[in-house]
């Protein structure tokens, strides 16, 4: 099946008023909730932040600090990395897990940063998709955080929470974003993304959300998907992101 192809706001239907009323006060309740709300990935600059949010994938923001200063240490920019010998590299990254697959990533990520961009990493979304192992996720993340440009990031626990909020029922990333940008003025799509992913990650988890601990429960349709008790609920609690 090809990838879902975006289409232009005047494309897509209207949202409903009240979905949007609705989605713009959880968003108010989380960003209250977590003022200190950001990418829990470290980073020093685009390039560094590119790297860490591709080597994040199936594992944790915490492993990936955990190993930052030592990767880039070694290979602090574009050029150094694509010249990297393999055998380091896989080294370094070893910790994280799928290392052989994520140092070829990262070699191939790298070398086309040299050849086409001279080693600096693009601030426009249609330039970072077309980077190996790059996809609108990474841009989004990329762009949002390093670069200041508001963007969607559509991961799991984005993607959950917007479904149990009622905001959508897709499941396609692509449209996910499409849909949820429609909701919100585009200033305000990063630290979205912030908000809901904090929360997915410290309440509202995949398979026991501590509904009873929530502060949008009475603007949620899925409340009661996990235990109501207050005093159950708030054991689930986790109070920073997964180790």
């Amino acid at each position: 099946m090809p990838a879902a192809t975006p289409t232009s706001r005047s494309d897509r239907q209207r949202p409903d008023t009240t979905v949007v009323r609705r989605a713009r006060k959880v968003d108010r309740i989380l960003a209250e909730t977590y003022p200190d709300a950001r990418c829990e990935l470290d980073f020093a600059d685009p390039f560094e932040l590119l790297v860490v949010t591709v080597l994040s994938a199936q594992t944790t923001d915490r492993r990936v600090n955990t190993a930052r200063p030592a990767i880039f240490a070694a290979y602090p920019d574009a050029r150094a990395m694509a010249a990297a010998r393999r055998e380091h590299l896989e080294q370094l990254v070893g910790p994280l897990g799928f290392f052989r697959a994520k140092t070829e990533s990262l070699l191939k990520l790298s070398a086309a940063l040299v050849e086409h961009h001279g080693g600096e990493v693009p601030p426009r979304l249609e330039d970072l998709v077309r980077l190996p192992g790059v996809g609108r996720k990474t841009a989004n993340v990329v762009l949002g955080n390093a670069f200041g440009i508001p963007g969607i990031t559509v991961d799991t626990h984005f993607g959950r929470l917007v479904r149990r909020f009622g905001w959508t029922e897709e499941t396609d990333p692509v449209k996910v974003e499409h849909i949820v940008g429609d909701l919100f003025p585009r200033r305000d799509w990063t630290m979205l993304s912030h908000h809901l992913i904090w929360h997915g990650r410290r309440i509202c988890h995949a398979k026991k959300p501590a509904c009873g601990a929530c502060p949008v429960a009475r603007l949620c349709p899925s409340y009661g998907a996990g235990p109501t008790d207050p005093v159950v609920a708030q054991a689930l609690v986790k109070t920073q992101g997964p180790a």
